[in-house]
């Protein structure tokens, strides 16, 4: 008991450091993956990905262990995952599926550049080019607009414009000449198309150039002002490329495929057939998934050794005490599990369950290794470190500070998480439970070229406590029949309360007039 109470006092003490330093503000660190789910870092997972680095951050920090994505209206889901984070509002709060961050949604960075700090853009970028000018001080190796990438060996830049005016006569391409220096040429959108996909041999992999350019910035800051850095990976996602060193550290005849593999997800469960699901054929064979799996390690461990030079480079400049490390994923992905491939879903690990690590100098030792299981949402970490920044949150944020779990003084903020789909999935997560409803409905004209009928009235309950990987479908058992009519009824209700429903301009059919 006595360990206990001290332990106590130790955690509500957490963070004093940083909110007494009144007269020095933090520094702040974002780093922000592509399709990295929660199992992708191996200190979350247990799974076979090696991620020394990322370990690293959660051995000296904080891990929120039910952090999630709240959902998309776009097989894109990373596009509103980038919205939410960034403005720190609900899925459906966002305009035009998150593509847009209209002014009056002040983004994460004014909301640090307001408070004096310098803020620094590297990475990928897939909001309009006004939000992101409006946001950043400066910037470095914008990548994801104008033009998308090729592949991760052939990624198409653009150096930083205050103007925030990006022609796609500026992008360039960095590969290697005969003595193996690298060099700029410029983009071709005619003939610098995906695929078929380079290897190491052409150019600097996408992951390496961003940390270069992070590094570089760190390493000459020499401004008064704190700094707010957004360092945007647009990895591990597809092409799941990596250099050999690391693609060799994984056989696929050695990988262990995970609990909820499928040959063939069971029903049609509205976006089945997508370019995601497209990228190899159906049934997913055992040697197919763990093809992917082995690619998507891969490019994992790559990319972790990067974010370890980034550490590194604030460790050898006299910054990382001074510094809040802020890390997360954008999506889950399937890689395999459920017969999926993408991330147009809204399983845990195939689709919303992300990492999220809070960690950094200024992470109080009495919370190095700590694990949180407070229920969050990707933009409930705007008004966090803003809390732990003793900055003012914006009024256009809706999200939650994960603060009062911190420093102990309650055990949640959010008591259900709700997740949506496009307009053929939702789901109600509460306490052990988690429902998925599935409706078939028609596909909006902006969805694809040709309306037409998609998906199945399907319902699913899974007990993520005992079944976290959802392979159990307890909906279908006559002895859970009062759970299942339970979480129908407030799965209704709290639809009002995030208020999902359609905005008439991007999202047009709503999931609600095909659900009974």
């Amino acid at each position: 008991m006595r360990k206990l109470i001290i332990l106590s006092i130790l955690c509500i003490c957490a963070f004093t450091k940083l909110q007494a330093q009144k007269n020095r503000k933090p520094n702040v660190l974002v780093i922000y993956t592509d399709d990295h789910r929660y199992s992708g870092v191996h200190a979350l997972g247990g799974q076979a990905v090696k991620t020394p680095n990322l370990d690293q951050l959660a051995a000296t920090g904080i891990a929120f262990t039910k952090a999630f994505l709240q959902g998309s209206f776009s097989g894109a889901t990373c596009v509103p995952s980038r919205a939410m984070l960034l403005t720190g509002r609900n899925l459906f709060e966002l305009k035009g599926r998150g593509f847009t961050i209209p002014n009056e949604h002040t983004t994460m960075g004014e909301v640090f550049m307001d408070a004096g700090y310098h803020a620094h853009h590297v990475g990928k970028w897939h909001q309009d080019f006004e939000s992101l000018s409006r946001s950043f001080n400066t910037g470095d190796k914008v990548c994801g607009k104008p033009a998308y990438l090729t592949d991760q060996f052939r990624m198409p830049y653009s150096d930083w414009h205050a103007d925030g005016k990006y022609p796609i006569e500026d992008v360039y391409l960095l590969e290697y000449d005969n003595s193996n220096n690298i060099i700029k040429r410029a983009f071709n959108k005619k003939t610098d198309k995906r695929g078929p996909t380079a290897t190491e041999k052409v150019g600097p992999h996408v992951s390496k150039v961003l940390a270069d350019a992070s590094i570089n910035f760190i390493s000459n800051y020499k401004k008064k002002k704190p700094f707010f850095h957004y360092l945007a990976f647009p990895t591990p996602h597809d092409p799941r490329q990596a250099p050999n060193k690391y693609k060799n550290m994984y056989p696929e005849t050695e990988i262990a495929l995970l609990p909820s593999y499928m040959p063939q997800h069971p029903f049609d469960n509205g976006h089945i057939y997508l370019r995601d699901e497209l990228l190899d054929v159906w049934p997913r064979t055992r040697q197919i998934a763990k093809k992917h799996l082995s690619d998507y390690y891969s490019i994992i461990t790559h990319l972790d050794a990067q974010i370890g030079r980034v550490i590194s480079a604030l460790k050898e400049n006299g910054m990382y005490e001074n510094t809040i490390i802020i890390m997360a994923g954008d999506s889950g992905l399937a890689v395999g599990n459920h017969g999926l491939i993408g991330k147009q879903n809204i399983y845990d690990e195939d689709g919303i369950h992300i990492p999220f690590i809070l960690s950094g100098g200024l992470v109080d030792k009495a919370n190095h290794g700590r694990r949180e299981d407070a229920l969050c949402y990707n933009y409930d970490i705007l008004p966090t470190i803003c809390d732990m920044a003793g900055i003012k949150i914006p009024e256009s944020s809706s999200g939650k500070s994960l603060l009062p779990v911190i420093n102990n003084k309650v055990e949640n903020i959010r008591y259900y998480t709700y997740h949506a789909y496009r307009q053929h999935q939702r789901a109600y997560r509460k306490g052990d439970y988690k429902l998925i409803e599935y409706v078939k409905a028609p596909v909006a004209k902006d969805y694809a070229r040709e309306a037409h009928v998609a998906g199945s009235r399907v319902t699913q309950l899974f007990n993520i406590t005992k079944d976290p990987w959802e392979t159990f479908n307890m909906a279908d058992f006559p002895k859970y029949a009062d759970i299942v009519a339970q979480m129908r009824k407030e799965l209704r209700l709290k639809s009002k309360e995030v208020g999902d429903k359609p905005d008439g301009e991007s999202v047009k059919v709503d999931f609600w007039d095909y659900y009974n």
